[in-house]
């Protein structure tokens, strides 16, 4: 990861005049790549005069693991229109792209062609699949891919391991990390952060401490910061908020600020004020503009109706230069991921997905739905609220999809953000559930809903 050092060789390279060599020109591709630098990488592609399978493999896996899936499929697609055909390296990069985006159907496809050209027995590619189905909350799918795996690693049960943790199926998670000891294989600390995260989501707080001891006493592995991150959010989740900020005291590490950003989302959703104020005191030092924090805490204000300190925290925002992240929907059509924002109109079926928007609403307030306006935590008036609740980036996403699909076509909605510890917007959620399954069990009898929320605990 020694980008400086990799630069000053890059020189070396141009002064001696072997920029030109194709397998240097390669390696360059991937050093910025695999050092974060997409950017880099993609600029020395495209000058790139001769380009083979590993350049396009380099600059595909470079944008898939540095969070830009979109230029990954992209360039995939590129790949194919200039006739180079993909291996089994191309074929991790387009599953985990598609896993980032939610793009399950392009994934099945991508499961197709393995199968196709013989690579479901490559150990790489299978887990990658694996790893896809669990991420796109298809985790029978992903069951199924790990049973007709010929050859199981680590990686493989750790991947169905968090994948069941983090689809809501704790305790299946935990069975299958017993599985995993009679095998006799030994897990690692990502294995532990899938146990001690089903833990959290199922509530099992003596037994998530007892994983955490047998991990640093029976497996001798030293915990980092994302297993203490994990234990703070299991009692957080739990409503032990003063012991989660009593264990993040007694750390031997000096906690992060995703550490202390998970006490912040616990005191949120469970209403400790001081606690609260603790916490946010601590990111000021760490990660002062961290947008996130300031609206934790102003949601924190806002269930108190501390209206005034609300406004105090956004004028702050404004006057610092901090801006939220949107939370935004995607749902996979035609080939083409659709992405939508709360009050979103910016597309071209707009004018569709709003008049039914307003029948899904009508027909729910038939059937006794009421706005749950308590959950808009702002200070306006109670039909603005609904009209909030109506047109977040769920609902939209949803309606959308009801009229561009037919019956019996699964729906998944995939989600960009998660508080640290407690999934965004819990209640919002339920609500958008009440709907499409009181839709689903009067209106299309014969669809299948899907939910991934990122992580989304199911219960």
């Amino acid at each position: 990861m020694a980008v400086k050092e990799g630069e000053k060789v890059h020189s070396i390279a141009i002064r001696n005049g072997y920029e030109t060599l194709v397998f240097v020109q390669n390696t360059l591709v991937h050093m910025y790549a695999a050092c974060g630098h997409a950017e880099s990488a993609h600029k020395l592609f495209q000058l790139m005069p001769e380009r083979n399978l590993v350049t396009w493999n380099s600059v595909i896996n470079g944008f898939a693991l540095n969070g830009r899936p979109n230029e990954a499929l992209t360039l995939y697609r590129e790949m194919g229109l200039e006739g180079v055909e993909p291996d089994g390296f191309t074929v991790v990069s387009l599953l985990t792209a598609c896993a980032e985006l939610g793009a399950l159907a392009l994934g099945r496809r991508t499961h197709v062609y393995v199968l196709k050209v013989g690579l479901n027995d490559n150990l790489h590619a299978a887990n990658a699949l694996l790893d896809l189905y669990a991420k796109c909350g298809s985790i029978r799918e992903a069951q199924k891919v790990f049973d007709e795996m010929g050859e199981k690693s680590v990686v493989s049960w750790t991947s169905l391991i968090v994948g069941l943790a983090v689809n809501g199926f704790g305790k299946e998670s935990l069975e299958f990390f017993k599985e995993l000891e009679k095998q006799g294989l030994m897990p690692s600390e990502i294995t532990f952060v899938g146990v001690l995260y089903a833990c959290s989501h199922c509530g099992m707080v003596d037994e998530g401490f007892a994983y955490f001891e047998r991990m640093k006493e029976e497996f001798n592995i030293v915990p980092k910061v994302e297993h203490y991150g994990c234990m703070v959010d299991l009692l957080g989740r739990a409503g032990l908020v003063k012991r989660a900020h009593e264990f993040i005291l007694n750390m031997p590490l000096e906690p992060n600020a995703v550490i202390w950003r998970t006490l912040l989302g616990a005191c949120t959703i469970h209403g400790h004020l001081a606690l609260g104020e603790v916490a946010r005191a601590q990111l000021l030092e760490l990660e002062p503009k961290h947008s996130g924090d300031y609206v934790l805490l102003s949601n924190l204000y806002a269930s108190e109706r501390r209206w005034s300190d609300v406004q105090k925290v956004r004028r702050k925002m404004l006057r610092e230069g901090v801006r939220k992240s949107p939370g935004h929907s995607l749902v996979e059509l035609g080939n083409c991921v659709h992405e939508f924002v709360m009050g979103d109109r910016s597309h071209s079926q707009s004018e569709e997905i709003y008049a039914m928007l307003l029948e899904i609403t009508k027909l729910l307030k038939l059937e006794g739905y009421v706005p749950h306006t308590s959950n808009v935590l702002a200070d306006i008036e109670e039909e603005e609220k609904e009209t909030a609740l109506s047109y977040h980036s769920e609902k939209i996403a949803i309606a959308f999809m009801l009229i561009n699909t037919p019956p019996g076509t699964p729906i998944r909605v995939v989600k960009n953000l998660r508080w640290s510890g407690i999934d965004d917007g819990d209640a919002k959620a339920v609500a958008i559930w009440g709907l499409v399954v009181m839709l689903g069990a009067w209106w299309w009898p014969e669809r299948d809903f899907n939910w991934n929320g990122g992580g989304r605990d199911r219960s």
